[in-house]
């Protein structure tokens, strides 16, 4: 049984702005709220919301270094030099070093790229990416999602001949590295208006101000914008202001023209004939291109023509033609599949590891260790066991002699400061607020782990491991009109900054046709009424929630929080509640 949720409902916004909202869009007064809940409360504000403009991106060369960036490139281009693009072995590099590829392939016809091997070069710019790119010619490293701290590799490169542009959105360190270009809208010194583009993003833009560069439309790039939203959901960046037009947009191009990859992974996910929205990333497409990059593969790590799965991913994005699309995406299913099994294998390991100590359930933290599990997918197991046990956690495993793994947080703590309060037992780390990356020596792994236990009970608050749903407001289901639902849909696509809204129910009850699915039965379908306010029945389903199962088919009452989405089935749409969380009415 998960551990028991405390509902808060937000305030109401500013009541005189919600109904000039509502008046002057002529929407239902609760939707109105939820914009004005947003910090969305004028007219305009609220049009530019439900109306997202291209023409509004903001201009690429307010980023410092971008035109040296783009002479660098122009200069590659008439001297016919070897250009490599290195990205990141996670979906947001992948599709980052995939656009900016498909881009440069018009204007060159010997681009490599590159993508580190997760197990045997780690994170970030690798010496051997660099020697890849000096023996066979480059004279230029576009570097994208990673290098802004990477001053040594940087050095290294321009030692050796090579040069680099970084494109980056991750915070720099004291010294920025002697790139050509350093396009990184966090720079202390970079007056960029959106900080929180993603690192395709940033390519996005190095290919925009290209394009000026060169006068040509912006229709030249719009086809690239599938991959930005693919980034944009799978790097959970904020989707407000330029990245919700981006988004948006790349949704528009996702449903109605992917290029030759996405779509082979689309049909491989059954998406085909359904409206794509951010969830269909976050969940069914962002999670096969991550799991190539998270397996490990038996290749010679000596043979340059190797690939390891990060680069079958981008080969799958880059392909031109269908054939060779569907041979890359039943590699990338392969590995989706393998990640599946051995996550979930893990995780029931570390379930069972936990349950059989009692003193380890008593903690504030959870710190576990085990040299079999594969690094790859420790970071997947740690939320995981979040979902459950509702605290900071570390899983680590053994890799090349070293202790290394992944670290999740809860909403209110800063586990980075957790992980940096015992640095001085640290190889390396990295990470934000909510997820960090840590390597140490095995005979360190003792102390760490007390001290880092040591720390969260100091500094987490109690309530903080209490896990809460915000809702924004409660809802009849008289109230779920179509027009309350057509202008729901406008407020997407849903993501940080703009979260699917969570509405609540009370006195609720199954019409008679509960039941499990799922292949273990781990789901519970219901077809919903509400008793006070006579209603056709509304279908929901609550995942991984059997706990009130039998209170539920009893014919028992319960409130719900959910959020309102589309079901497709056999060419028809209807509302569905995705249930977040049930309490049952005692009878």
């Amino acid at each position: 049984m998960h551990a028991e949720k405390k509902w808060v409902v937000r305030p109401a916004g500013d009541a005189a702005k919600v109904e000039t909202l509502s008046t002057a869009l002529g929407i239902d007064p609760k939707l109105a709220n939820l914009l004005v809940q947003r910090g969305i409360d004028t007219t305009e504000s609220a049009r530019r919301f439900f109306a997202p403009k291209l023409e509004e991106l903001h201009d690429p060369y307010l980023m410092k270094d971008m035109m040296l960036a783009v002479q660098r490139i122009e200069q590659a281009i008439s001297r016919r030099e070897r250009v490599m693009v290195y990205g990141d072995y996670d979906v947001d590099g992948i599709s980052a070093v995939a656009l900016v590829y498909n881009f440069l392939s018009r204007w060159m016809d010997d681009l490599l790229f590159y993508i580190p091997d997760r197990y045997a070069e780690g994170y970030g710019i690798s010496e051997k990416g660099i020697d890849y790119a000096a023996d066979n010619g480059a004279k230029l490293i576009i570097a994208l999602d990673c290098g802004i701290k990477a001053c040594s590799r940087v050095a290294y490169a321009k030692r050796k001949g090579v040069d680099f542009i970084i494109c980056d959105h991750h915070l720099p360190g004291d010294a920025i590295p002697d790139a050509v270009a350093v396009l990184d809208p966090k720079r202390e010194d970079c007056t960029y208006p959106c900080k929180d583009l993603s690192g395709c993003g940033v390519g996005f833009k190095l290919v925009q101000a290209f394009c000026q560069y060169k006068e040509l439309p912006f229709e030249t790039i719009e086809p690239l914008l599938d991959l930005v939203a693919v980034s944009i959901a799978s790097d959970i960046v904020p989707i407000v202001g330029e990245n919700r037009i981006l988004a948006h947009y790349g949704l528009v191009r996702l449903n109605r023209k992917p290029n030759k990859g996405l779509a082979a992974i689309i049909k491989l996910c059954g998406l085909e004939r359904h409206t794509i929205a951010i969830d269909d990333i976050v969940f069914k497409i962002g999670p096969r291109i991550n799991a190539a990059g998270r397996m490990e593969i038996e290749i010679d790590r000596d043979d340059p023509r190797a690939q390891s799965g990060g680069r079958t991913a981008v080969r799958l994005l880059t392909a031109v033609d269908e054939r060779r699309a569907l041979y890359y995406v039943a590699q990338i299913d392969a590995f989706n599949k393998d990640r599946k099994s051995i996550d979930r294998n893990i995780t029931i390991e570390a379930h069972r590891y936990l349950e059989e100590s009692p003193e380890m359930l008593r903690k504030k933290c959870t710190v576990i260790y085990n040299p079999n599990w594969m690094k790859g997918v420790v970071g997947i197991v740690a939320s995981r066991l979040i979902e459950t046990y509702y605290r900071p956690t570390v899983v680590l495993t053994m890799s090349h002699g070293l202790i290394t793994g992944s670290a999740r947080s809860v909403p209110g703590f800063d586990l980075y400061q957790a992980v940096e309060s015992c640095a001085d037992l640290l190889e390396n780390f990295g990470g934000h607020t909510y997820a960090a990356g840590l390597t140490m020596k095995p005979e360190r792994f003792d102390e760490f782990r007390s001290r880092f236990e040591a720390y969260v009970e100091a500094h987490i608050d109690p309530e903080k491991l209490v896990p809460q749903i915000d809702i924004d407001e409660p809802l009849r289901f008289d109230e779920i009109t179509p027009a309350f639902r057509r202008t729901l849909s406008a407020f997407q696509p849903f993501g940080p900054g703009n979260p699917s809204p969570v509405f609540v129910t009370a006195d609720v009850s199954d019409n008679g046709s509960a039941r499990l699915v799922g292949a273990r039965g781990e789901h519970l379908k219901m077809e919903l009424v509400q008793r006070q306010h006579p209603f056709s029945p509304i279908s929901a389903i609550a995942f991984g929630q059997i706990d009130y199962f039998d209170h539920i088919k009893r014919g028992g009452s319960i409130d719900i929080c959910y959020n309102i989405v589309e079901n497709h089935y056999q060419g028809s749409v209807t509302p569905q509640l995705r249930i977040k969380d049930i309490k049952p009415v005692r009878m």
